[in-house]
């Protein structure tokens, strides 16, 4: 009997290190099959992106957006799902036509990817008012998305527009030649900023850009430019600027446009309006020298 309460105690001490090693590697394996699923699911997410870019984007089948775009995806310009992604692509794609994303670097960490790459096309039509140049680009860029079960639900993108604009002539290679540029005490700038809605944005460009064919044309004009960026209704905050000889010349230039506006029936008021669209306006001269400020 003493024997057999030796032998049960033995296996019990023979046991015990065996159940308090039981649980601690039960969750090393928990921990590893975790690690293993959140691999799986970044190189997933790498490959969702990987393809984004080859197959919908380089390979125009557009088709296939709705596997790696969610219909939660919200566009710059506030619009849902595969389509808003696609809408800013295809006016490249019509300027740009044998435009191709060149994926340089892939990176993930979680539900984000980290993709790099090298925009390479040739400009055959306008692209967003710039007249067609025939000019070869090679462009980088840079995106950051998020990704919820396989689809991206955000994007934030960065690309070299400065370089962009450069490759197509709007800008000067050294942008030190605008700094450098002497104005005449004389010269002043009219500049206009316009808040336009989505729906109205396609009427109004048309109207501008008549506009600014017409006015380049008159006695003092020197020289003019737009700027654009949306906010985060996807309204466009647009500013032009043109530069003129002096304050006659743009009195002048008022009361021709408005006598020309009176010949063809056109109320700009009455569009405004009907639009939607506000504006502020304003006449400024350039400071030479820069302002300290303390």
């Amino acid at each position: 009997m003493k024997t057999a309460c030796i032998r049960m105690g033995l296996w019990a001490v023979l046991l015990a290190p065996g159940v308090t090693m039981a649980q601690p590697a039960q969750n090393v394996n928990e921990k590893t099959k975790n690690k293993e699923v959140k691999m799986s699911t970044t190189q997933q997410n790498k490959e969702v992106i990987r393809n984004l870019y080859d197959q919908a984007l380089n390979q125009r089948k557009f088709e296939l957006l709705p596997q790696f775009v969610s219909e939660d995806y919200t566009g710059f310009r506030g619009e849902k799902g595969p389509q808003s992604f696609k809408e800013p692509v295809l006016g490249l794609i019509h300027s740009f036509p044998d435009i191709q994303w060149n994926v340089q670097e892939l990176l993930a960490e979680d539900d984000r990817v980290m993709v790099r790459w090298k925009l390479t096309g040739t400009q055959t039509l306008s692209y967003q008012h710039i007249a067609n140049t025939g000019n070869k680009i090679a462009n980088d860029g840079l995106a950051i998305f998020v990704l919820k079960n396989g689809k991206v639900i955000k994007g934030d993108v960065h690309t070299d527009r400065l370089g962009f604009l450069q490759q197509l002539d709007v800008l000067p290679q050294d942008i030190n030649v605008i700094q450098k540029r002497t104005p005449s005490s004389d010269q002043v700038r009219f500049i206009d900023k316009f808040l336009i809605p989505p729906g109205a944005k396609e009427e109004f460009m048309t109207r501008m850009a008549i506009n600014r064919d017409f006015i380049r044309n008159l006695p003092g004009f020197v020289e003019d430019a737009a700027y654009e960026y949306y906010d985060e209704h996807g309204n466009a905050i647009l500013i032009t600027i043109a530069l003129w000889e002096n304050e006659a010349a743009v009195q002048r230039a008022k009361e021709v446009v408005q006598a020309e506006y009176k010949r063809i029936g056109f109320n700009p008021g009455e569009m405004m309006q009907r639009l939607h669209i506000t504006m502020d306006r304003g006449l400024y001269r350039e400071i030479a020298e820069p302002v300290a400020v303390h």
